[in-house]
C-alpha cells in the first residue's frame, strides 16, 4: 500500500511541477504541422576548397547573401567571393567554427524550440509561413537576421564565455550572448511583425507597454522558456526585480515619469545600460521594459477574452495600462 501511495504522490508531484513551469502545450497547438530544417551553411563554407565553391554557395543562397552577408557592401561578385574565401581559409575563424559546432551539436534543442514557437504563431496567425532557418559563422560580424522568409543565427555570437573570441560589446550585454538566449532573442525580433504601435507617441509609458507586448508575445509562443532568457536578465537579477517590484514602480510614480517624453529620460529606463542607479546601483538596466511586461501580463490576466492577436494589434497603450490596474505593493 505504501509503495502505491508513493507512486501516486510522485505522479501528482510531476504533474504539478510540469504545470508550474507553464510548459503545458494544448493538444490543438501540438497537432499543428510545421516544418523546421536548420541548414548549417558554415559547414560547406569552411569545407570550401576553391573560390568556385564559395561562389556556388552564395548563388544557392541569394537572400542570405543579400541580407545577412550584406552583398551591397561589396563592389563586385568577385570581391565578395575573394573576401569570403579568405575568411573560410582563416585558421582562427576555423577554430571559432569548430567551437561553435562543438557547442551546438545537431541543434536539436533549437529545432524543438523553433517548432514550438512556430506552432504557436500558426495557431494565433494561421497565415504565418515558417521561414527558412540557416546558421553561419561570420567572424562575429552579425548575430541574427529575422525576415518574413529567412531566419539566420550567427552561432559564433552564442558560443558562450569559453569561446576563443567573443562579441565586441559591453560585459552586461555580453552576458546575454549565450546559447539559451538565442532563439528567444530571434523571436523577440520576429514580434515586430505583429506588434502595432503608435509611432507618434513616445512617452515612457508607451515605450514600456510596447516592449511589454513584445516580451508577452515571446512568452506566449515559447511557454517553456524562462523569463530570464526572454528578457536577458540573470536568475538573480530577475529574482531581485520581482522582490523589489513595488519599490521600482514607486520610483516611476513618485518621479512622475510615466508621461515623460524626453528621449534622454525614456532611454534611461528602456535603453541598454549596465544598471539603473536612479533606483539602485545593483538593479539591472531596461527596468522600464520589465515593468511594461508586468503591466501587459496584468492586463491579459484581467481580460481573459482578449486574444494575443488583439493585444498585439492594440495601439492604445493608455487603455492597456488603465485596464491592467497595475499597482504592486511597495515592501
Amino acid at each position: 500500500m505504501y509503495h502505491r501511495l508513493l507512486l501516486l504522490a510522485t505522479i501528482l508531484l510531476l504533474f504539478s511541477c510540469k504545470k508550474k513551469t507553464g510548459c503545458d502545450i494544448p493538444e490543438e497547438i501540438e497537432r499543428i504541422p510545421v516544418k523546421v530544417e536548420i541548414e548549417r551553411l558554415e559547414k560547406p563554407f569552411f569545407a570550401a576548397d576553391s573560390k568556385q565553391d564559395i561562389a556556388s554557395l552564395l548563388e544557392s543562397n541569394p537572400v542570405f547573401t543579400e541580407r545577412f552577408l550584406q552583398r551591397k557592401n561589396y563592389p563586385s561578385d568577385s570581391a565578395i567571393v575573394n573576401a569570403l574565401y579568405n575568411l573560410a581559409s582563416n585558421p582562427e575563424l576555423q577554430k571559432l567554427a569548430h567551437e561553435a559546432d562543438t557547442t551546438f551539436g545537431d541543434m536539436a534543442t533549437e529545432k524543438q524550440q523553433l517548432e514550438t514557437a512556430f506552432k504557436h504563431i500558426k495557431y494565433y496567425y494561421p497565415e504565418f509561413k515558417e521561414p527558412q532557418v540557416k546558421t553561419f559563422v561570420s567572424g562575429l560580424n552579425q548575430d541574427l537576421l529575422v525576415s518574413d522568409s529567412l531566419l539566420v543565427f550567427g552561432i559564433d555570437f552564442f558560443i558562450g564565455k569559453n569561446a576563443s573570441y567573443r562579441p565586441d560589446t559591453y560585459d552586461y550585454i555580453l552576458k546575454r550572448y549565450e546559447r539559451a538566449n538565442m532563439v528567444p532573442a530571434a523571436m523577440l525580433l520576429l514580434s515586430n511583425r505583429y506588434n502595432k504601435t503608435n509611432f507618434l507617441e513616445r512617452s515612457l509609458l508607451a515605450e514600456m507597454v510596447n516592449t511589454g507586448k513584445a516580451y508577452y508575445f515571446v512568452k506566449s509562443i515559447m511557454p517553456c522558456a524562462p523569463d530570464s532568457t526572454i528578457i536577458g536578465y540573470s536568475g538573480q537579477q530577475l529574482a531581485d526585480v520581482r522582490h523589489n517590484e513595488g519599490r521600482i514602480w514607486a520610483h516611476f510614480i513618485e518621479q512622475k515619469l510615466l508621461y515623460e517624453k524626453s528621449p534622454f529620460v525614456v532611454n534611461k529606463y528602456i535603453g541598454e545600460r549596465p544598471n539603473t542607479p536612479e533606483i539602485d546601483a545593483t538593479s539591472p538596466g531596461r527596468l522600464g521594459t520589465w515593468v511594461g511586461w508586468q503591466i501587459v501580463r496584468k492586463y491579459m490576466e484581467r481580460n481573459p477574452k482578449v486574444t494575443l492577436q488583439e493585444l498585439m494589434a492594440d495601439e492604445d497603450h493608455q487603455k492597456i495600462f488603465n485596464e491592467s490596474k497595475y499597482k504592486p505593493e511597495k515592501r
